[in-house]
Formats: structure tokens, sequence, C-alpha cells
């Protein structure tokens, strides 16, 4: 039995070996990973397929779901999309990992793409490593620079260094950061269309449900003005004068971890290392420190705006203006004066 099982293992390093071996003598060929909902393509699949046209002019995209054919619409006109991957199966409706691995391996296998790209959000986060797993490669994640076929340069520590990294798989899984590449053109193109390979559909994992909050403000992974608010605003209750602000400005709220590990807000607002990476036109930091962990999902922001009532708050540092005042004061009076 342990011959048979071991015969197995060597016969399957043996041909994961000769299938990299393979890729490595083709061309570079990239495929996108469309990420969307409710017929709608994802914002920060947009910016991956800047990334992914920086690898190859021509990029094949993989479009899934259960009814998937009016994104692959959307997807076909996107310039510099040359072919759309559509598979439709029930499986594929609410983004599972588990499902949606297998049938990136097929495509990746058919199609004998080199690099496979996707946006460094929760959904490409999931299916990415499942998918480099199975082909025995690694993944690299959260990329902000491309330098060539093999290179790459991704923040590490919090975005306190960056990394600069040659990846030397044959196929290569990359997650990039949105904020990093600005977002393709979203009409102008033609690409074909085509069935997706079969994969296997028959998961152990199952949907149950989802509970989403509703908002008329701007998603906050894309919106242009966001006011954050940090530990300093006492309550969720005090949230409201930044909601005031945000609707005035147009724009939304975010919150920082502290401000969510107190259960002010939802931790769906949540902005920095282990939540959303933000970078808005005006970013208002209100009673927010400026933690590390935080500064690494906002530094990028085109304005910084700080109100805080302590000088020595390290958000002070990023800042590029500061107001050292009492928030609960500051922030009524900007929003009447706007």
């Amino acid at each position: 039995m342990f011959a048979t099982r071991r015969s197995l293992l060597c016969a399957r390093s043996q041909a994961v070996r000769g299938f990299r071996q393979a890729f490595s003598r083709r061309d570079a060929s990239t495929l996108l990973l469309v990420e969307h909902k409710n017929a709608t393509i994802a914002p920060s699949t947009l910016n991956a397929l800047t990334a992914a046209q920086k690898l190859s002019p021509n990029v094949s995209a993989l479009v899934a779901g259960a009814s998937p054919d009016e994104v692959a619409k959307i997807t076909a006109a996107l310039p510099g999309v040359d072919k759309v991957i559509v598979a439709k199966h029930e499986a594929y409706e609410h983004g599972l990992p588990e499902a949606y691995a297998p049938l990136l391996v097929a495509a990746v296998k058919a199609g004998g793409f080199s690099h496979i790209v996707a946006a460094h959000s929760a959904f490409g986060k999931n299916v990415l490593p499942r998918a480099a797993a199975m082909l025995d490669v690694a993944q690299v994640a959260d990329v902000i620079e491309i330098q060539g076929e093999d290179s790459f340069v991704r923040p590490i520590y919090a975005g306190n260094a960056i990394a600069h990294v040659k990846s030397k798989d044959a196929i290569k899984f990359i997650t990039v950061r949105s904020t990093a590449f600005p977002p393709a053109a979203t009409s102008g193109g033609s690409a074909s269309t085509e069935d997706a390979p079969s994969a296997e559909t028959n998961v152990s994992t199952q949907f149950v449900s989802e509970e989403l909050s509703k908002s008329d403000r701007p998603e906050l992974g894309s919106a242009k003005v966001v006011v954050g608010g940090g530990r300093g605003m006492k309550s969720g209750e005090n949230f409201k004068i930044l909601y005031d602000l945000a609707d005035k400005l147009g724009g939304t709220v975010g919150a920082s971890r502290a401000a969510v590990d107190s259960g002010f807000v939802p931790n769906d607002l949540q902005i920095g290392q282990t939540g959303k990476i933000i970078a808005p036109q005006l970013y208002i930091a209100v009673g927010i420190s400026g933690a590390i962990q935080h500064l690494a999902g906002m530094k990028d922001s085109k304005t910084i705006v700080a109100i805080n009532k302590d000088a020595e708050a390290p958000i002070f540092q990023v800042a590029d203006y500061g107001l050292v005042a009492d928030l609960f004061k500051a922030v009524p009076e900007l929003t009447e004066k706007l």
C-alpha cells in the first residue's frame, strides 16, 4: 500500500514538473480573473486589467457565474481584452473559491497561460492561492509594480519595506493592489468569446446566505472622499458627525481597526493592513492616532487631512494638512461651513 501511494505521489510530481517545463517554453500570455456581482464588474478588476496588460498586450479574461452572459458582454468591450472565456454553472453564482479554483486551473491548462492576474480583493485572495497550490506553484500577492514577466514589487511589514520579488515558476499567479494601477477603459474593445473548459463543480462547500448593508454613499474602496474615524470618536453614535461631513463632501465613512474592535462600527468599514486599502482624492482622519496598521491602508491617498487633539499623534507625520483641535467641535464647525 505504501509503495503504491509513493508511486502515485512520484507520478503526480513528475506530471506537474513536466507541465511547468512545458510552460517555460511558451511566450508570456495572461489570463485575467474577472470579479463581478449583480451583472457589474468590480472596479478593482479594471485596475487588475491595467496590470495584466503590462505582462502582455492582449489579455484573455475568465468570466464565470450562473448567468454570466451580461458580464461577458461587458468584459468583451474592455480594450486590451482579446478573448473572453465564459463558464456558466450554478456552482459559480456566489464566487466560492472551492468551485472557482478548479475552473481556473482547467482554463490555465487549456489555454497555456503563463500569468494569471486578479485584484488583491477578498475574492482574488480566496481563489488564486488555491489554484496556485493545485499547480504546485507559488503566488505573488499584493503586487504594486510589475517590472518584467518574472519581476514584481510588493510591500511587506505593513508597507514599511518594499520587496523586489523574482519568480522562477513557469506559471505565475499574481494579485495586484488596485490602488497601485489606474483603471482600464470600459469601452472600445471587441473581444471574441468561447466556452470555458469543463471543471469539477461538485464541491463540499455550500453557500448559505449573506447579509449586505445598503447605503446611498459610495463604496469605501472606490470613493473619492473618505472620512475616517478612530478610537477618539468614543462611541458609535458619535460617528454621526462624520457621516454628516461625508455627505456634505459626497464621500463615505471608514474607520480604524481600533474603532472597529471597540464595536463603534462594523468591520466592513475598516481601513488598514487587515481591512481595505484605499487611495481617495481626499482622506480626512478624525480621532485617528496613525498606527502603522492603519497607515498601510490609506497612505496612498492624494490629500490627507488629520484632526486630532494630540499634537504628537503619528498621523500628523503623513498628513498634508493637520488641525490640532477637539474633533467634537472642529468637525461640526467644518460641516457647517461647507
